[in-house]
């Protein structure tokens, strides 16, 4: 059994297919397959409503999440599932107040499954897929599969410093993470590391190109352009600019003994510069080391998981 982040599994053939008729429902509740449908209200009670093809569905308050029962999951968790795929498992099947069939869920069961056989396993330096939910001004929430919420910490979102994880996200978006281990029973993660190295990021540019960034820092002595989430450079100060602000740069010097690449602003622009695909060096797999810095630098920085 696979799992994926909420939404994954919505518009495939399959589970399409598993939901539209109760006999294939039923085929699920003995197997315990992992299904999606659409939410479309959280009741007074919090319960959620399902409206699958073939029948109602609810999902009760109390198998809504992991940690509803207890308050460690708060009831906004069922209340943001509106309008959005839910995952569940079938539980049983009863008939509603008119005497229509209905279909009883639990997205609770599935996600113990997802922490059972999957997120439970995970080791530090696993590579995994995730997909944003929502940003903090501390940190990137993302569902690591069947809605279980981790956390991106935003100083591990990038080498490049931002100033908000919207800088670098956006809710919805997929991504790929690394396991950095537990802490007091949630799995915390990175992401830094799979964006490339110092040298992996400046062999994508030569001296004397000029070419797009944006300002990530305004001090006494110069201004740091992001070229890369992984890469900035030092520009000269330069008066009425902002930070966030999109600027094209001229590559001066790039010193890879130092880590350092000289650039001179250009030109800047007050339209912010549309975020574009992350480039990940590493996609899959596990890693145990991981280091940014060049090899004669004497600042060195690295990550042990």
């Amino acid at each position: 059994m696979r799992f994926y982040p909420e939404g994954k599994l919505f518009e495939t053939s399959e589970n399409l297919e598993m939901i539209s008729s109760q006999a294939q429902l039923e085929y699920c509740r003995r197997n315990s397959t992992i299904l999606e449908a659409v939410a479309y209200i959280c009741d007074k009670e919090h319960n959620l409503h399902v409206k699958l093809p073939c029948m109602n569905a609810i999902i009760p308050r109390s198998e809504g999440a992991l940690g509803i029962d207890n308050g460690t999951t708060r009831d906004i968790a069922l209340i943001s599932r509106v309008n959005k795929p839910v995952c569940f498992t079938v539980s049983h099947f009863t008939t509603d107040t008119n005497g229509n069939p209905l279909a009883v869920l639990s997205r609770k069961n599935a996600q113990q499954l997802c922490m059972n056989n999957y997120v439970s396993k995970l080791e530090n330096g696993r590579i995994i897929n995730a997909r944003v939910t929502h940003l903090e001004q501390f940190g990137a929430f993302v569902d690591i599969g069947c809605g279980i919420p981790s956390l991106i910490p935003i100083d591990v979102i990038s080498i490049s410093r931002i100033g908000h994880p919207s800088d670098r996200f956006i809710v919805g978006q997929d991504v790929k993470v690394i396991v950095k281990g537990w802490n007091e029973g949630k799995l915390w993660l990175s992401h830094k590391e799979l964006l490339g190295t110092w040298s992996e990021n400046a062999s994508q540019f030569s001296m004397g190109e000029t070419v797009t960034g944006i300002i990530r820092s305004i001090e006494d002595y110069g201004i740091f352009v992001e070229l890369t989430p992984n890469l900035a450079g030092l520009a000269e100060v330069r008066p009425n600019t902002k930070i966030g602000q999109s600027v094209s740069v001229y590559i001066k010097s790039i010193i890879p003994e130092k880590m350092k690449i000289k650039l001179i602003i250009v030109e800047t622009f007050d339209k912010t510069l549309e975020k574009v695909p992350i480039k990940y060096f590493i996609e899959s797999g596990q890693i145990t080391n991981w280091v940014y810095s060049t090899e004669n630098s004497i600042k060195q920085i690295s990550t042990e998981f």
